[in-house]
């Protein structure tokens, strides 16, 4: 029997339809596997909480890292640490570099999360902090101290906090501001923080970005923001012109357990599917303070361990394995 003319477009649609995907969501990505190996130094201790690691950096032939150590297993008693390594699994730990601030100060119930910025010759040790008498609880907002060594010592900025949880509150950070993450980008310090609204559990959590033209500030939040709307660290690089971040397991479902890519750093789009990834880590990021546009994606870094039970926080190694979708996902 002859085909009628109105029936060969309906097939050839049918076939289309066969082969295309009912929506972005269900387009191929890449995929990031996770490794991980046990690190001496800085791993597990009995009565000793290490957490939070910052992104590490490298000067000379040594591998630097900060992070928060207390005796409990969260953040709100801790000051910050520093340990070296030559090769980035033997670690030693050299000291506290960030102490708590004075009485009546607004950090000195805690110094924690801390992260570094290196610009101008300097070294810039961001981290967060709390007060004992908040209004409203946490309180917690970024002051930066700086030196002219990783090793210290470390001067506080006089204009500390330089970011604070918004007065408005209905902002996504209204409740706090914790953790960030630093990079060059077209002359300029990009900061991006974790955030918080009042009358928010931390599955709530959202991602907001500050710019500022010198390295202590002032920074100014974008009016974006949340740029990315979930994520409990802030896990972020340079990546050949733009920027990727890898989020964990909070957010919305279509977020959590990915790679986000933004050319412009503002504008997120899926790029990898991530297997396991980081428990509040921290990586190796040799092009974050360069500005060269050539930054690749990160292979190896620092993260929280898995413990159990009574034990306390510990820091642990992870490496990254990229495998690329047949559609070649850019990296």
């Amino acid at each position: 029997m002859k085909e009628s003319k109105s029936s060969i477009p309906v097939m050839i649609l049918a076939g289309i339809a066969a082969v295309a995907p009912a929506h972005a969501d269900e387009q191929a990505h890449g995929k990031v596997k996770i490794t991980r190996t046990t690190l001496t130094g800085i791993g597990l201790e009995k009565g000793v909480s290490r957490r939070d690691p910052s992104d590490i950096i490298k000067a000379g032939e040594i591998y630097y890292v900060w992070y928060s150590k207390g005796p409990i297993k969260s953040g709100y008693n801790a000051t910050v640490w520093y340990a070296t390594s030559p090769d980035g699994l033997k670690w030693t730990e050299k000291g506290q570099a960030i102490a708590k601030g004075g009485a009546g100060e607004w950090d000195e119930s805690s110094v924690f999360t801390p992260n570094i910025l290196v610009a101008e010759g300097r070294y810039w040790l961001f981290y967060t902090g709390t007060s004992k008498n908040p209004k409203v609880k946490p309180d917690s907002k970024l002051g930066v101290a700086v030196s002219d060594s990783p090793d210290g010592p470390w001067e506080r900025l006089p204009n500390n906090p330089v970011l604070k949880n918004s007065e408005d509150p209905k902002d996504f950070d209204s409740h706090l501001i914790d953790d960030s993450c630093l990079m060059v980008r077209d002359g300029k310090f990009w900061l991006y923080y974790k955030g918080r609204q009042l009358g928010k559990s931390p599955h709530h959590t959202q991602m907001g970005l500050a710019i500022a033209d010198k390295p202590g500030g002032p920074y100014v939040k974008h009016e974006a923001n949340p740029v990315i709307p979930g994520n409990h660290a802030v896990l972020a690089w340079p990546q050949d012109k733009g920027v990727a971040a890898m989020i964990g397991v909070t957010g919305p479902k279509d977020l959590i357990n990915t790679v986000q890519n933004a050319e412009d750093g503002i504008h997120f789009t899926r790029s990898h599917d991530v297997v396991d990834g980081p428990r509040a880590g921290g990586s190796y990021r040799p092009e974050a303070f360069t500005d060269s546009k050539q930054g690749r994606p990160i292979q190896w870094g620092v993260e929280i361990g898995k413990h159990k039970g009574n034990e306390l926080p510990y820091l642990h190694r992870y490496d990254v394995e990229w495998q690329e979708d047949t559609a070649g996902a850019h990296e």
